[in-house]
């Protein structure tokens, strides 16, 4: 499952690679392809709705640096976004007192 959905983020940013203008439609474009990626991975329809308009957002809201191309930028962008919503620190294991514990 998780090689599927990284292999569809390759593609997806592969296409963004070398980009010397973002564009509002690049990011339409990137915005539906994340959006289907994540719903085809049974993501929850508001999670991957609240992510790809957070995406959206900040990269029509964000300055290009002269030293980093627009689509290596808006790749820092959805990495960011990706990371806000598994969250930057690890979250240890609850184990159950009695009996087995159940994680998913």
């Amino acid at each position: 499952m998780f090689d599927q959905i990284t292999e569809r983020f390759d593609t997806v940013l592969r296409n963004l690679r070398g980009l010397g203008k973002i564009t509002d439609k690049n990011i339409q474009e990137t915005a539906r392809e994340i959006r289907r990626v994540l719903l085809e991975a049974d993501v929850n329809f508001q999670v991957t709705r609240d992510f790809v308009k957070r995406v959206q957002d900040r990269s029509l809201g964000t300055k290009v640096l002269k030293s980093v191309k627009p689509g290596e930028q808006f790749i820092k962008i959805i990495h960011d976004e990706l990371v806000t919503i598994f969250g930057n620190e690890p979250v240890p294991l609850e184990f159950a007192k009695k009996g087995q514990t159940i994680i998913l």
